[in-house]
């Protein structure tokens, strides 16, 4: 009998086949010391290399369903853009978009749109600022021999620079920016 008991305790103790697959697939991506990437699935000290990230990874609760905050700087916004469109998640994008006051119809034909957008492949995201001319200060308010440097103007939108597909044909998207709650949303 206890060899049987002991048979089965050391059974018990051997991983299972599924955690040893996973332990055989997994990959790290290491840079070596002339700047070289390597995968494999050897530690990166091994090799003499380190170890390199991808460039961006999901902060903690801002995957899946539940966002633990929202955008309250544009750079952050743009980044959630970018993860959507690289991850083709429609929902993800339409988790920033400012949906108040619309309609079923327009929402229906609204995340038609956003398909689309996260379907393209991406190039670039850059401001979109405000066409208004500068208004001329009145001299009698300004003060002599000051000079006032002119405010920058904020950006209403983020303009999406994508290609068709796997061709060179340009694509342009113009999301407006809506400020509420605190924090910044996207508008067709």
């Amino acid at each position: 009998m206890k060899p049987l008991v002991w048979l089965l305790l050391c059974a018990l103790s051997l991983p299972s086949p599924p955690a040893l697959a996973q332990a055989a697939q997994r990959v790290n991506r290491c840079t070596t010391a002339q700047g070289d990437t390597v995968f494999t699935d050897r530690r990166c000290d091994a090799l003499g290399a380190t170890s390199r990230l991808p460039s961006r990874t999901a902060s903690v609760g801002n995957t899946g369903i539940y966002r633990a905050g929202c955008a309250r700087r544009l750079s952050e916004l743009t980044g959630q853009i970018r993860d959507a469109i690289s991850a083709q998640d429609v929902n993800r994008l339409s988790s920033i978009y400012l949906w108040s006051n619309v309609s079923n119809a327009t929402a229906n034909h609204i995340i038609g749109r956003l398909e689309s957008v996260v379907q393209r492949p991406l190039v670039d995201i850059a401001p979109v600022y405000p066409d208004a001319a500068p208004v001329p200060l009145d001299p009698g308010l300004v003060a002599v021999g000051t000079t006032e440097a002119p405010a920058r103007p904020r950006p209403v939108g983020l303009r999406l620079e994508q290609t068709l597909g796997s061709a060179a044909t340009p694509a342009r998207t113009v999301f407006g920016l809506r400020r509420q709650y605190g924090c910044f949303w996207i508008t067709l």
